[in-house]
């Protein structure tokens, strides 16, 4: 989920293509092509895996299954870790060894962001989530690329909005984003044994705020069964930090690992980091949101230091 601030969505780029980009006194409404067929093929993707999911899920009755939940909102937890065994995803791609998953799991904790951290880093989303938003129930900000939910389109902000998002956003707004990315990108390494320099931020990281209107693209289909690991080739690990509290905030939108018995389900709470290896063994899906507004923010590593992606920043 390496661009820099006004790179688009889907390739990589270096200072070249900032310098270019601040060259450039064109201000398209929408993203670039490549990054329109980046998400094309990521719906596809999505679609794809969420069929085969849906065969396995239907296998175990769905919502009317059997479900345990991991971690109530009412739960203040300081750490619980889950280890499950390792799928065969991570064969097809190149290892890095002290890094690429060799222990897989999930974990759930409380402690590694404060509730008032998370209600500062909401608050820049809901600054830039403001300046748009989808028609559907899904919106998505992205700080690093600009992708920015419009209509049933995206936008680079930075292109579109130009000189105005200094008053949007402040350094104090990047500065916390990167702090809050480094506390979670620590609290994986520990979790799994592995070297936190090893890590690197990819593509794409970003906001998401749901609510219960209507899809109107397959962008606002959240909700489908996916695997990371398919979806974003480049993610190994990926972490949640939910901003809202369920039921307070919202209703619907737990977070559900499925598994043959018994799903397992996350309740977000403000400040809640969520975290686990990208590959099948965490086949996952996000209930519809029934009321309310649930955000989050997505934060995924790769052990591919080719597929790393800079933090944003303002100027």
């Amino acid at each position: 989920m390496a661009p820099q601030r006004r790179g688009a969505p889907k390739a990589p780029e270096g200072s070249g293509a900032a310098e270019r980009r601040r060259q450039s006194s064109t201000k398209s409404v929408r993203v670039p092509r490549d990054v329109r067929k980046k998400w094309l093929r990521v719906a596809v993707l999505g679609s794809c895996t969420a069929l085969a999911a849906c065969l396995f899920w239907g296998s175990l009755g769905g919502d009317e299954g059997i479900t345990e939940v991991l971690a109530h909102r009412s739960e203040i937890l300081p750490g619980r870790f889950i280890e499950v065994p390792c799928s065969e995803d991570y064969d097809s791609h190149r290892r890095f060894e002290g890094c690429s998953p060799r222990k897989c799991g999930r974990g759930i904790s409380d402690a590694v962001i404060t509730r008032d951290e998370a209600r500062r880093i909401r608050s820049i989303a809901e600054k830039g989530l403001s300046l748009g938003g989808s028609d559907g129930g899904a919106s998505i900000l992205d700080l690093h690329s600009g992708a920015l939910s419009v209509g049933k389109h995206f936008v680079n902000l930075y292109r579109y909005f130009g000189d105005k998002i200094q008053t949007i956003f402040s350094e104090e707004d990047f500065q916390l984003y990167r702090d809050v990315r480094q506390k979670v990108q620590l609290a994986i390494a520990q979790a799994f044994g592995i070297s936190a320099s090893s890590l690197h931020l990819t593509k794409p990281t970003f906001f998401s705020r749901i609510n219960s209107t209507e899809a109107r693209t397959a962008h606002d289909e959240y909700w489908h069964a996916h695997v990371d690991k398919v979806t974003y080739g480049s993610f190994d690990y990926t972490s949640l930090l939910y901003l809202s509290d369920y039921l307070d905030d919202f209703g619907g939108g737990r977070f559900v690992f499925m598994e043959e018995g018994a799903n397992k389900t996350v309740e977000p709470r403000a400040g809640r980091v969520s975290f686990f290896t990208s590959g099948s063994e965490n086949l996952h899906r996000v209930e519809k949101v029934h009321w309310g507004t649930r955000y989050a923010i997505t934060i995924a590593f790769t052990c591919n230091p080719d597929h790393g992606i800079s933090d944003p920043t303002l100027t």
